[in-house]
């Protein structure tokens, strides 16, 4: 199989690996990552300097357990979560203060005209706020979510603190960090993007010309994973969609860990990995260590500390609390 710049052949996905297919159904045929529903395996792991992205944590529900999100931030300095907007849908319906946890989010929530919609709208807040609020220790209804110009999520008041948000189906994945941009993306396995369409504006000459060698079932494959690591890289850059995907690429390091190309020599290095995530999504993340993890127990005060709420571990969390012009 023809080598791709920047796509290690790893177990997993057709392209990722080499000699893998799809099994029925689309899903990837992922030694030691398939199980039940909430396994999660590694398929992709790039990195330059810093700590490794680490799979994404499962979290039900409100009420966690989010001990491990709080700890694996503090120890690395990101953490990622992941769950379904189903296994949040009761408490977006029955949480009253929804409105309060939602914030500025609250016009566009009673905006939306479909109810489903409406209902993963508030989910996926909920989970971004409630992850958020769980590694840093902090009420989530005391978060202020805003966005910047291209739709990029923020915690207002809380610097140094970035958030990242994707969701797709039934699927909500959260990133946050605390040592630098991030950004993660997800895809449905089953999702077949046309290559003759969309190469010109996802690949660089170098990538394209390696999927066009490859039998139709792994380009498609590998085309989707090559998408979802570089959305989750412009996400992390805040420009989402508005940056031309074939006007960066990837290449391999002296380890064959995927990097991004032509990065400045002794600037901080971007971490790409990818993750099968629930047997069905492939999750793409993408961080730019700029700063070193603080290995206290817990970050260093925020501003929000400093009004003497309460920390999240003390609220019992009863109920809860992609790209593109407008946030995702």
């Amino acid at each position: 199989m023809p080598d791709l710049p920047g796509l290690p052949d790893l177990p997993g996905l057709p392209g990722l690996p080499r000699g893998a297919g799809l099994r029925g159904g689309g899903a990837p045929d992922l030694p030691g990552a398939a199980g039940p529903a909430g396994a999660v395996g590694a398929v992709a792991d790039g990195a330059g300097s810093g700590v490794p992205l680490g799979p994404p944590l499962h979290v039900a529900g409100p009420e966690g357990p989010w001990e491990e999100v709080h700890d694996q931030l503090a120890d690395r300095g990101h953490v990622l979560v992941h769950t379904t907007w189903g296994q949040w849908l009761a408490a977006a319906l029955l949480d009253p203060g929804l409105r309060d946890l939602l914030g500025r989010d609250w016009p566009r929530y009673r905006q939306t005209a479909a109810p489903a919609g409406r209902l993963r709208f508030a989910a996926s807040r909920m989970v971004l706020k409630h992850t958020a609020a769980a590694a840093l220790h902090l009420p989530a209804d005391a978060l202020d979510l805003a966005y910047r110009p291209g739709g990029r999520p923020q915690l207002r008041g809380l610097a140094g603190v970035e958030v990242s948000l994707a969701h797709t189906d039934e699927l909500i994945v959260v990133a946050v960090s605390r040592t630098g941009p991030i950004g993660v993306d997800a895809e449905p396995v089953t999702r077949r993007p046309s290559f003759d369409l969309l190469h010109p504006y996802v690949c660089t000459p170098a990538e394209a010309a390696g999927l066009a060698a490859l039998p139709e079932d792994d380009r498609t494959a590998r085309l989707l994973h090559l998408w979802t690591l570089k959305e989750a890289y412009t996400k992390a850059l805040g420009h989402g969609m508005r940056r031309r995907f074939a006007a960066f690429g990837f290449s391999r390091d002296e380890q064959g860990r995927t990097v991004l190309l032509d990065e400045p020599a002794g600037a901080p290095r971007w971490i790409l990995a990818t993750h099968l995530v629930h047997d069905r999504y492939l999750v793409s993340v993408a961080h730019r260590p700029l700063r070193p993890v603080e290995t206290a127990s817990r970050p260093a005060a925020h501003p929000l500390e400093e009004t003497r709420l309460p920390p999240a571990a003390t609220l019992g969390w009863p109920l809860p609390g992609s790209s593109g012009a407008q946030p995702t």
